[in-house]
């Protein structure tokens, strides 16, 4: 990484964060922190999704997902 910036939070955060991070530089846990939010995220998305979703749905789904795999074989 390049350039540095630096960032206000109050102290007691600070603390918790500094805790968390262990000896990973600020960067390389920051990053980590903001990948696994991005995960937890999508994964609460999908289970969201999926929950909307009924057998039939499902079963259709996976139809068209094959039918669309068998079209792109290759020869």
């Amino acid at each position: 990484m390049g350039k540095y910036a630096t960032i206000s939070v109050p102290t007691e955060v600070k603390k918790v964060l500094e805790e968390a991070k262990g000896v990973d530089e600020w960067g390389k846990f920051l990053l980590k922190l903001y990948a696994e939010v991005k995960r937890l995220r999508s994964e609460e998305a999908f289970k969201e999704l999926a929950g909307t979703l009924t057998d039939a749905d499902l079963k259709a789904i996976l139809e068209s997902s094959r039918e669309f795999r068998g079209r792109f074989a290759f020869r």
